[in-house]
């Protein structure tokens, strides 16, 4: 049988999962909590399938569930959203994004990314018959190279992803960037599939800039996000997917013929626990807590900070320990310092290697300390 993916093997999340059990090593590369999620949420889930939720839910979501996450998002960013026709609840994030490429790829359309990009982009791409362009962010502040961007643009460039708090270095992007971005998608006639997923991860008195609270923009837009990271819950697999009508039309399409619909119960019980909103508006104070005592932890240590902005991560160089490569450093991290990180070169296509590994803080203290202590061996 021919591969549709024959380049694509086992990923680095796997491989450095693996690595960590084998040597019994702290696992700070796979990005997942090991605290527990909200016992609410959880009585919620039950509450529903103790109350006979259990069945097929409607193919787009739940509507209530649709209509809280529609109240949200007027909320947050003063966009009206229709939760009956812009709103699709998806079997989690990736598979919004997913979607979004097969809603709008035909064969030989370019899509262009950013990089170090996450790991499913490009197998999305390819398995949908489009062609990868990707562009990397300027080192070591991950910036965009919005000129480099310009000139990547071709005729048969077909759509642009972006990543905003950015997985994995942490960037965000500001107001300014979405409007070059705005000004650059309108003008060419492209569309966006914008990866939003941690959308209340954001640090340091900063704003998320989502791309529905510019409505040229979202009428080119699926914007993707996921419940999981929210709600500390990442094994539920939950997210949805938003853009408007026309697009969501045509997506539905592809979403009716796959997953068809979600977990109800969950989504059911998602739809109650959104009331409380403080929840997922006070993600920012809580993770950005758990960076800075990391931060703190590491400070004494020659791994030097790559400053992040969002999402569960932050990159460290270990330039001033060693020249080998980072997935070298990173195996024998896991192997004689009994840590697991993943190697930022795994997250470029070309495994640009810039001597900086990622390291994930969405953990309990007692986990960053132990494996703080690892680290200060080096």
């Amino acid at each position: 049988m021919q591969s549709k993916l024959p380049y694509i093997g086992t990923s680095i999340f796997t491989v450095m999962s693996q690595l960590a059990i084998k040597y019994n090593a702290i696992n700070l590369g796979q990005g997942f909590p090991d605290f527990p999620m909200s016992d609410a949420l959880i009585d919620c889930v039950t509450e529903a399938m103790k109350a006979g939720g259990n069945q097929y839910a409607h193919t787009n979501g739940v509507p209530l569930l649709r209509e809280r996450l529609a109240e949200k998002i007027n909320s947050l960013y003063a966009t009206n959203i229709n939760p009956e026709t812009e709103i699709t609840v998806t079997p989690g994030g990736t598979y919004a994004i997913f979607s979004a490429f097969s809603t709008i790829i035909q064969p030989g359309d370019e899509v262009i990314i950013f990089e170090p990009a996450y790991d499913s982009y490009i197998p999305n791409i390819t398995f949908n018959g489009g062609v990868v362009v990707p562009i990397a962010l300027t080192y070591p502040n991950y910036s965009i190279p919005w000129d480099t961007l310009k000139t990547a643009i071709t005729k048969k460039t077909k759509a642009i992803l972006m990543n905003t708090p950015h997985n994995p270095t942490g960037m965000v992007m500001t107001k300014e960037d979405i409007l070059q971005l705005q000004e650059i998608v309108l003008s060419n006639n492209l569309y966006l599939i914008s990866d939003e997923v941690y959308e209340h991860l954001i640090y340091d008195d900063k704003k998320h800039e989502s791309v529905i609270k510019y409505p040229g923009l979202f009428a080119r837009s699926f914007v993707c996000f996921s419940f999981g990271k929210t709600y500390h819950c990442t094994g539920w697999k939950l997210g949805y997917c938003v853009a408007p009508e026309n697009l969501m039309k045509e997506y539905r399409k592809v979403h009716q013929f796959n997953a068809f619909s979600c977990d109800t119960p969950k989504q059911l019980g998602i739809a109650k626990h959104m009331l409380d909103k403080e929840d997922y508006l006070s993600l920012g104070n809580f993770y950005q807590a758990k960076r800075d005592y990391l931060r703190k932890l590491l400070a004494s240590t020659p791994l030097k900070c790559i400053p992040s902005s969002g999402s569960y991560f932050e990159s460290y160089s270990y330039a001033a320990i060693t020249h080998e490569s980072d997935k070298s450093f990173a195996e024998k991290l896991v192997k004689e310092y009994g840590v697991a990180v993943i190697p930022m070169s795994a997250f470029y296509h070309d495994a640009t290697d810039n001597k900086v590994i990622r390291l994930c803080f969405a953990k309990k203290e007692a986990t960053l300390e132990a494996a703080a202590a690892c680290l200060q061996k080096l």
